[in-house]
């Protein structure tokens, strides 16, 4: 059978016993599954302080293939759709670690990881290469959220990150 969505988790980092998005700041991949359609999933919500100042915050996750046997295929990620804030915007950017590495683990959610390189790629043929993703494979991913300073208040703000590629039937 085919690779379908449900084969493609995304993971916290931080740990294997992590349960805090709020600690996905790199290091080992975490058995805690991000859940769709979840707000504060990833990132909780922006102070009013940081709202004012402008803040540029930084997540972990880890993509993973957890088909039985079937790799995912010149597999890509990319935003599907960016904020529905008008102001915020995200960005992501591969794990220089490569497939089944850990990523780096930063000092806090404002501490960029070194030597990544951030975009917005919009669709497939843009996105980030994971390459072929092999069966119970990872690859580590970075997640920037940034909010402009002055930033007015804006409920349930959701963004949709996608991976896809090819599978054998």
């Amino acid at each position: 059978m085919p690779i379908v969505a449900g084969d493609i988790d995304f993971h916290l980092s931080g740990g294997a016993g992590n349960t805090d998005p709020n600690a996905a700041l790199g290091g080992a991949i975490s058995t805690t599954q991000l859940t769709d359609n979840t707000l504060n999933n990833l990132w909780d919500d922006v102070s009013g302080a940081e709202s004012s100042a402008g803040d540029t915050e930084y997540r972990c996750i880890y993509v993973k293939n957890a088909h039985g046997t079937l790799t995912l295929q010149s597999a890509k990620i990319w935003i599907e759709t960016n904020t529905t804030s008008p102001a915020n915007a995200m960005s992501i950017a591969l794990g220089g670690e490569g497939m089944n590495g850990t990523a780096e683990t930063v000092a806090n959610e404002s501490t960029a990881p070194v030597g990544e390189t951030f975009s917005q790629p919009t669709n497939y043929a843009g996105g980030l290469s994971l390459g072929n993703l092999t069966a119970g494979s990872t690859y580590p991913i970075w997640v920037k959220r940034v909010i402009p300073a002055s930033t007015s208040a804006v409920d349930n703000v959701t963004y949709v990150l996608k991976v896809q590629g090819d599978t054998a039937a």
